[in-house]
C-alpha cells in the first residue's frame, strides 16, 4: 500500500511519535458505558464496556495492548469516533486487566483468542448488532488476528455477522518482538512494562494466594518474564513455545475475514518477519498497509497543533471496517 501517513518532521521518529501519542492529552468524549461482566473460564470474567445505540447498527469490539485497560487512550478514541458514526462499541478488558482485575483467577497472556471468541459470540448475539468488526491494538493486535486466523481454519464456531477485523502495531511474530524490546534503545519500554508486570503478579497472588515465588523475583527481560512465569502458568514448555504457538503469524495464512494490519517500520519494537510480510502479501483477505513513520500505537499527526483529528490510524481502521459494513457479499444485514 502508498505510505499515505505523512507526519510533520519532528514526528518522523518511531520513539517521538510513540511518546507524543502516549502524553498528549486526549479529548474523546464518551457517555457513561454499560458494563457486562462475561464469565469466560472458570474463575474468570471479562469486564465488558458497552455503549449501545438506539437502534440496529454495526458494532466494534475493542481489543487493548500488553498492560492496557478499555480506557487507554487509543481505546478511548477509537469508541468515540465509532459511536460519532452510529455504530455500537465495546471496550474489553483482556482478563484480569483494568476493573476486570478481581474477576480473574488468573493472570493473561498473548494468545487468549478463545476469551476473544466467547465476546465476539456474545456481541453477536445481542439483538441490535447487524454487524462486527473487531479491532486490536499491540498485544490485542495479535489476538484479534489469532483468532481470525483460527476462525477460518474451523477451530471457532462462525460468525456469519462478523465483517472486519483489523489490527494497529500488533505483535504477531512474538519472539522478534521480544527481543527487539530488550534492544538498547528499548530499555525504557521494557523497564515500564516490567514494572507493571511484577506489580499485576504480586496482586495476582495476594488475591488467589498462588504459590510458586513470583512475585520474589527480578526480570531481566520480557522474554526472561514469559520463560518464568507466562509458560508455566498457561501450560507452554518454555517462552520459545508459547511466542510459537500463541503468534499470529502461525495461522495468517487462514484469515477469510477481510482484515487491515497497520504497521509503521520506526515501530520502536514490534517486528514483522518477511517470512509474515509474504504469509499476509500472499493472503486476498488481508491488506497490509506499511508506513514508513508511525512510531508504535501512535500514527499521530497533529499538523502543528491546527488539526483537532490527529489520529491517522484510528481514522484509517474506521474507514476499512465502514468499507467491510458495505460490502455486497457481507451476510449481515446493515
Amino acid at each position: 500500500m502508498a505510505d499515505e501517513y505523512i507526519p510533520p518532521a519532528w514526528l518522523r521518529n518511531g520513539h517521538v511519535n510513540t511518546l507524543y501519542s502516549y502524553l498528549r492529552p486526549r479529548r474523546a468524549a464518551l457517555p457513561p458505558p454499560q458494563d457486562a461482566r462475561l464469565a469466560v473460564a472458570a474463575g474468570v470474567r471479562l469486564l465488558l464496556r458497552c455503549h449501545w445505540q438506539p437502534a440496529p447498527a454495526p458494532a466494534l469490539l475493542l481489543v487493548h495492548g500488553l498492560e492496557g485497560h478499555s480506557d487507554v487512550g487509543y481505546m478511548r478514541t477509537m469508541a468515540a469516533k465509532a459511536a460519532r458514526r452510529g455504530w455500537h462499541v465495546i471496550r474489553m478488558n483482556v482478563r484480569g486487566c483494568g476493573a476486570s482485575e478481581a474477576d480473574s483467577a488468573t493472570l493473561y497472556n498473548s494468545g487468549l483468542s478463545g476469551d476473544l471468541a466467547q465476546a465476539a459470540a456474545w456481541v453477536c448475539a445481542q439483538p441490535r448488532v447487524a454487524a462486527l468488526g473487531l479491532v486490536g491494538f499491540s498485544m490485542g493486535g495479535n489476538t484479534v488476528l489469532k483468532y481470525a486466523g483460527e476462525l477460518g481454519a474451523g477451530a471457532w464456531p462462525p460468525l456469519d455477522r462478523l465483517a472486519a477485523c483489523a489490527a494497529v502495531s500488533a505483535c504477531l511474530d512474538l519472539a522478534e518482538s521480544a527481543d527487539a524490546l530488550h534492544r538498547r534503545p528499548c530499555w525504557l519500554y521494557e523497564r515500564r512494562f516490567l514494572f507493571h508486570l511484577h506489580r499485576r503478579v504480586r496482586r495476582w497472588q495476594a488475591r488467589t494466594g498462588a504459590d510458586g515465588g513470583f512475585a520474589r523475583r527480578r526480570y531481566r527481560s520480557i522474554r526472561d518474564f514469559d520463560d518464568r512465569v507466562v509458560a508455566p502458568l498457561f501450560g507452554y514448555r518454555d517462552a520459545a513455545d508459547y511466542y510459537f504457538r500463541a503468534s499470529a503469524a502461525r495461522v495468517l495464512a487462514s484469515i477469510r475475514v477481510p482484515t487491515l494490519v497497520l504497521h509503521a517500520e520506526d515501530d520502536p519494537f514490534i517486528v514483522v518477519t518477511a517470512a509474515s510480510r509474504a504469509l499476509m502479501a500472499a493472503n486476498p483477505a488481508i491488506e497490509f498497509r506499511v508506513t514508513r513513520y508511525g512510531g508504535h500505537c501512535a500514527f499521530m499527526n497533529p499538523q502543528n497543533g491546527a488539526d483537532p483529528d490527529p489520529y491517522w490510524a484510528e481514522n484509517r481502521v474506521l474507514d476499512f471496517c465502514a468499507r467491510a459494513f458495505r460490502a455486497p457479499g457481507f451476510r449481515g444485514t446493515i
